[in-house]
């Protein structure tokens, strides 16, 4: 069940938040507040080890495994329990806070919390950076192949793997 949130603070042009120049420090804060709230009218428990993972998650523009989440709970001392950190995983998946990126067998902060969409993730192979965007699953080709097939379409994610802006500069 998604519930409205309050919207986040983000550039008005459609290109991913993470391929855009904007003031990174305000992608932690509003992601994290907009959790809280998310949380507190959905009736769900926003523990601090949630709180810890999804702070991680937001600092870098990158999807980060796992494992590296689970030794940065440690660094702040939140334990070292590989299920510590799944369970905080699972809970933020959920709820769309986060997505998992199969392609890299990680994970990322949702950068559309406050409203249904399908995520896009743009990967660059050079940095490693992920940009999330949104697709309108209607309007895809894909969709218009399920429609024809009378497929009733329900989620639809989409990785795309390249070279983003910044690394791609000098090379043309």
């Amino acid at each position: 069940m998604i519930f409205s949130m309050p919207k986040i603070n983000v550039a008005t042009d459609n290109s991913p938040i993470a391929l855009r120049a904007h003031e990174h420090s305000h992608c932690v804060d509003d992601l994290l507040n907009t959790a809280e709230v998310y949380c507190k009218k959905a009736g769900l428990r926003f523990t601090p080890i949630r709180r810890k993972v999804l702070e991680i998650l937001a600092q870098e523009h990158r999807a980060i495994g796992a494992y590296t989440i689970l030794e940065r709970l440690r660094e702040d001392g939140f334990g070292s329990q590989p299920p510590l950190a799944y369970r905080a995983l699972e809970f933020l998946t959920k709820h769309g806070l986060a997505h998992k990126v199969e392609r890299l067998n990680a994970f990322i902060s949702c950068t559309h919390p406050t409203k249904e969409h399908s995520p896009a993730f743009l990967i660059c192979r050079t940095c490693s950076s992920v940009a999330e965007t949104t697709l309108d699953a209607a309007k895809t080709s894909l969709g218009g192949i399920a429609r024809a097939a009378k497929f009733r379409m329900e989620e639809l994610i989409m990785e795309s793997e390249g070279i983003c802006s910044s690394c791609s500069k000098g090379t043309t």
